[in-house]
């Protein structure tokens, strides 16, 4: 088993019996996908661990100090500039979504990638599945996106062409 395979199968565990949103498909499809959309710019298997492992901290009982044990201190730094680190007690959702984004915007070009890949992978379905979130949320799609130069230039200008488009 190569060391994605354990993270594919890690996640799958964590995420048994999510479900996402506003599809209602199991939750492990989101990490999945978010890889695949990793997997066509340039990559490595530590990016590609650290996009199916994305949404584990937050959305689990698995910790950070599960992943850096798992999967190395690289994954680990990943999926921690991945992570939201904002809380109710941080404001209103604007504020909490600023804070989140100059999180993400600290994190490395691998990171930063991926997390572009996730707000491609969201915006999609937020659009087509929730149209009257998709009015809150494309602006803080947008307003994040900014702070995530780093990121893979194609993925990025693919990232901005989608929410011009949807806009």
């Amino acid at each position: 088993m190569t060391k994605l395979d354990h993270a594919i199968e890690f996640a799958t565990a964590a995420h048994q019996g999510q479900v996402r949103k506003y599809t209602h498909a199991p939750y492990i499809m989101h990490p999945m996908a978010v890889m695949q959309i990793v997997k066509s710019v340039p990559h490595t298997e530590e990016m590609l661990m650290a996009a199916v492992l994305h949404d584990t901290v937050e959305d689990t009982d698995v910790t950070m100090q599960d992943i850096n044990d798992k999967f190395g201190t690289v994954v680990g730094m990943y999926v921690e500039y991945l992570t939201d680190i904002s809380t109710l007690k941080d404001g209103n959702r604007k504020l909490r979504k600023r804070k989140d984004a100059l999180h993400y915007a600290q994190g490395p070009a691998e990171s930063q990638t991926i997390k572009v890949a996730d707000f491609i992978h969201n915006t999609q379905d937020i659009k087509r599945f929730a149209p009257n979130f998709w009015e809150v949320y494309k602006v803080e799609k947008w307003e994040a996106l900014q702070y995530l130069r780093k990121a893979d230039n194609g993925l990025w200008l693919r990232a901005e062409k989608q929410i011009k488009e949807l806009w």
